[in-house]
């Protein structure tokens, strides 16, 4: 029998072995770079965080009952697409473990997109809708609650890029989405993700480190590869 105190162990093997398998897997490639990669924001502030790796640790005492409203916060009160991008791949990892904060999450990002207002704020909060959208369906199990199930996120990302004079960390954003369904968008937004970090430091640090699980291999080289074919070339 397994005791209760290897449970957790174990069920944090699987996700990391999931995530392994994602990154093996062309067919479910959009999923690692959304989820399983740390995205570097420096000191700015986003969710509670304790884990060195990009997944929960399973000791977090952080109440998600407070998900949505800490989520919003953090997202208004700071402009970077890249803290917005740290954010929300942080609150899908909390949202899997509570289905109704996840929705609540959902429900009022999705009423922020639609909202009035100041342009530049419109744009990113069309930007959250779209990243949470996908970051949603890339990691919350078939048989769980998904509210972002048979939704396109990608149209909403691309409306934020052409309402922030294509944002070049919407871009990588943008990238990172395309790389499962259509690799000559994925090429295209990494073009001018790369072309916009030479003004952006804190995109550039990004874009040098390595992807997650390809030490040999830096985001910029990850997100201009056409992952299709080359995943095609190996089988």
């Amino acid at each position: 029998m397994i005791s209760k105190s290897t449970i957790k162990p174990l069920a944090r093997f699987a996700t990391i072995s999931l995530c392994s398998l994602f990154i093996l897997s062309i067919a479910t490639l959009a999923g690692p770079p959304l989820i399983c990669h740390v995205f570097d924001i420096g000191n700015a502030k986003s969710l509670p965080w304790i884990s060195h790796d990009w997944n929960l640790t399973g000791a977090e005492t952080y109440d998600t009952k407070n998900l949505p409203s800490d989520t919003i916060a953090i997202l208004n009160s700071d402009p970077t697409v890249l803290v917005h991008m740290e954010t929300l791949r942080r609150a899908t990892l909390y949202a899997r473990k509570d289905p109704l904060a996840a929705k609540e999450l959902f429900t009022k990002l999705m009423a922020r997109a639609d909202a009035t207002g100041d342009s530049a704020q419109i744009a990113l909060a069309i930007f959250d809708a779209g990243y949470l959208t996908e970051a949603y369906k890339q990691w919350m199990g078939k048989n769980q609650p998904n509210p972002a199930r048979g939704i396109d996120g990608y149209p909403l990302v691309k409306k934020a890029i052409s309402a922030r004079n294509n944002d070049a960390q919407m871009q990588f954003a943008a990238a990172l989405m395309a790389m499962q369904t259509n690799a000559n968008d994925q090429q295209m937004h990494a073009r001018k993700a790369i072309a916009g970090a030479k003004s952006d430091p804190l995109l550039a640090k990004n874009l040098a480190a390595p992807f997650h699980g390809q030490h040999d291999q830096s985001m910029a080289d990850f997100i201009s590869t056409n992952q299709q074919a080359k995943t095609e070339a190996r089988q």
